[in-house]
Order: C-alpha cells, then structure tokens, then sequence
C-alpha cells in the first residue's frame, strides 16, 4: 500500500492523528499538495459519500472521517494559504434565519474544503441580509443553504429574492437542502439546485460549476 493509499484509508477510518502524521509524511517526500489532496481526500470522501448513500454507514462515521480530513488539511493550510494550490470555486454555506440546526451543514463544509473548494461558512441563524453582504463582500460562485425546519424554508425565498432586488441573482448559483426540502420547492422559489445530502450537494456544487 503505498503512502497516499494509507492517507485515504486513514481518513476512511477517521484516525485524524494518523492522517496528520501521514500527511506530513508525505510533504517530507515532497509529493505534490494536488495528489495529497486528490488522491489522499478527495477520493476518500467520495468513498464515504458513496457509501453514505448505499446506507453503509450513517451521519457519526461520515462526521469523523471529515474531521480527520480536517486534520490533514490542517497541515497543509501553510502551502495553500501560500498559493500553491488553487480553488476550485469559492462557496457561501449558511443555515437560515431561525434555525440552529449545523450538522449537515459542517459535513458540507468539510467535503467541500476537501474537494478543494474555498468555503466561507455564515454558521447559523443567517438573515437573508448576510447571506447579501457576504456574497458582495466574498464574490463566490455558489451559495448553499441550509434548512432542518419547515418554519424556516420561507427565508430560502426572502433570500433568493433578496440576491434577485441587489442584482447579484445572476453572479451565483444558489443551491439548497435539508430534510424538508424537495426539488419541487428549490424549483417553486427560483434555487439552481437541490440536494438531499452533504455527498450529493458536493457532487452537484461540481455540477453547476463545470
């Protein structure tokens, strides 16, 4: 097995000291931050996105093997903050107004940042107001947002209108999801996108991007 199998099997399993440390090993070896990433993360999050949607295991195995890949990223932070990698977009990610729930929206942002992408993450309880100021301040491709209550769908719309009124509807694809949606209500408040999960939200994010 060699080394960027070992990182990808250790994130599969969720042994975040044991991907640091093979991380690091594999920046002594002087093995490229794209084949780190790609063949190390990515590809282990795709299996754990597959095997997410086939049942095989469930939100807690997918929440550690994100963080473990969170501690490899850690370690590559310095070098992609020093331009040695490039973004493959840059993505908004918000729970909306009055709802607390972050679970499915963290493993996003986890995936995400481990797909590569640039991921500025609003939290939760995001007014359509923010959800404004930070697409005019960060300029993203994509915005996600994030609904577990359907007394807080409303604000998908106020959102999407809001970004329609300041005129930067056109700039972004706006994606949503969670359990209450369906594709049906992205489609009736004028979204791009729906996805049921974090898995199929990374593998749509790639979609309206290509």
């Amino acid at each position: 097995m060699n080394l960027l199998d070992k990182l990808q099997q250790a994130t599969i399993d969720g042994q975040a000291p044991e991907v640091e440390k093979l991380t690091q090993q594999a920046l002594d070896e002087v093995i490229s931050l794209d084949d780190i990433i790609n063949e190390g993360f990515i590809s282990a999050m795709s299996i754990i996105g597959e095997k997410f949607k086939n049942n095989e295991i469930f939100v807690p195995e997918m929440l550690i093997a994100a963080r473990a890949m969170r501690a490899g990223l850690k370690v590559l932070e310095p070098l992609i903050l020093a331009g040695e990698r490039k973004y493959l977009g840059k993505i908004i990610i918000g729970t909306v107004k009055g709802d607390l729930h972050d679970i499915g929206k963290n493993l996003l942002g986890m995936m995400l940042q481990g797909g590569g992408y640039d991921v500025i993450d609003l939290g939760v309880d995001v007014t359509p107001d923010r959800f404004l100021a930070a697409v005019k301040e960060h300029q993203p491709q994509v915005v996600c947002l994030s609904a577990l209550l359907t007394t807080t769908m409303p604000f998908m719309k106020e959102t999407v209108e809001l970004l329609g009124e300041a005129g930067v509807r056109e700039q972004v694809k706006i994606l949503v999801g969670g359990a209450p949606i369906s594709q049906r209500f992205a489609d009736e408040i004028g979204a791009d996108g729906y996805a049921a999960d974090a898995g199929s939200a990374v593998v749509l994010v790639k979609e309206v991007l290509s």
